[in-house]
């Protein structure tokens, strides 16, 4: 590559749950060509999203170009952590192709896309295309659609629409994009998918493409290569925090739990749906050590539905099972999430 050409970077953002992992592990399988590296940024002290695409590492996506922030937003850390990070990408031996940044699913984008500007790193790299995902299955269900009326917790009196924490953070990242993947769309079939692009459409304040998908399956050449620059165009994505200095995330909070070895993993994963569902949490994931088995048990939870799989083998990694909870700050209730899991 060219001195003179910039790097394009791809950021892809969304809510917990929402997909992005997925995505990114089907564009490292069909990378055209490229060299990818890979940022990923997780809100929980334990990352997890993380060592899932290192485990996919390959010729074109090597384990030393997938970098890890834990514990917080990127959104949050741009100056002190994020901005080094994309340095020691662009730094690798072989220098990238693309950069595919997977924000924190509580990460507001436009933070963000407002560090592209910064002098150091402008002249050097480019965001090609903010893709936003969106679950398909939330979003029908209306998971992000904003409170009505004063019998809901902290709706306004007179009726009117009141945003909520979720309803804020999924604007601001639909808000923020160039498209829009609708995600999970084989659990809500044609009309939760109309559902749910009706609802899309109601917040985004300009016309966005809106695809549904399933299991990130996507031609690469839809969401890479779009020449957004997407620095030049910060007007036109609109936030919530547009005339903040700062924000905070005090509405969610994670906890870490770890267990020991499991006998019986199917009672794990009816344990896990009851807690998420009685305790309303937004998302569980981890891995898990199951008595008599080589491989870990990767454990993804979005509300109360749980899949389960085995990934791949302990080898030298210590046999630790680990789950991380993140939910509203309210219901985020250490003792409660301890006892359900047999704590």
């Amino acid at each position: 590559m060219s001195r003179l050409t910039k790097i394009p970077v791809t950021v892809i953002t969304g809510f917990l749950g929402s997909g992005k992992t997925t995505l990114i592990r089907h564009l490292m399988r069909n990378p055209q060509g490229k060299r990818l590296a890979i940022l990923v940024n997780e809100f929980g002290s334990t990352g997890v999203d993380g060592d899932i695409l290192k485990s996919c590492a390959s010729a074109n996506c090597p384990a030393d170009a997938i970098l890890e922030l834990a514990n917080g937003c990127i959104c949050c850390t741009v100056a002190d952590e994020f901005i080094p990070t994309i340095e020691t990408l662009m730094a690798l031996p072989e220098p990238p192709d693309h950069i595919l940044v997977e924000t924190s699913g509580l990460a507001l984008p436009k933070p963000l896309l407002k560090a592209f500007d910064w002098p150091a790193i402008r002249s050097r790299i480019t965001v090609d295309g903010v893709i936003a995902l969106a679950d398909a299955e939330a979003m029908a269900r209306g998971r992000f659609a904003p409170n009505s009326g004063a019998a809901q917790t902290g709706a306004a009196a007179d009726g009117s629409d009141h945003e909520t924490p979720l309803s804020e953070i999924f604007e601001d990242q639909i808000s923020c994009a160039d498209i829009v993947l609708l995600t999970k769309a084989d659990l809500v079939g044609e009309k939760g998918i109309a559902k749910a692009r009706e609802a899309i459409l109601a917040e985004v304040p300009r016309g966005l493409p809106i695809l549904p998908v399933t299991d990130g399956e996507i031609d690469p050449r839809v969401v890479l290569g779009l020449n957004a620059a997407a620095e030049d165009d910060l007007d036109a994505r609109i936030s919530h925090h547009d005339n903040q200095d700062e924000h905070d995330h005090d509405d969610f909070d994670s906890v870490v739990v770890e267990l020991g070895e499991v006998d019986d993993p199917e009672a794990l994963q009816a344990a896990i749906a009851e807690m998420a569902r009685a305790q309303n949490l937004l998302r569980v994931k981890g891995y898990i050590a199951v008595a008599g088995k080589p491989m870990r048990l990767l454990v993804q939870a979005v509300g109360g539905r749980v899949r389960t799989q085995y990934d791949r083998p302990w080898g030298d990694t210590p046999r630790c099972s680990q789950l991380v909870a993140i939910g509203a700050r309210a219901d985020v209730d250490v003792d409660a999430i301890r006892a359900a899991l047999g704590v």
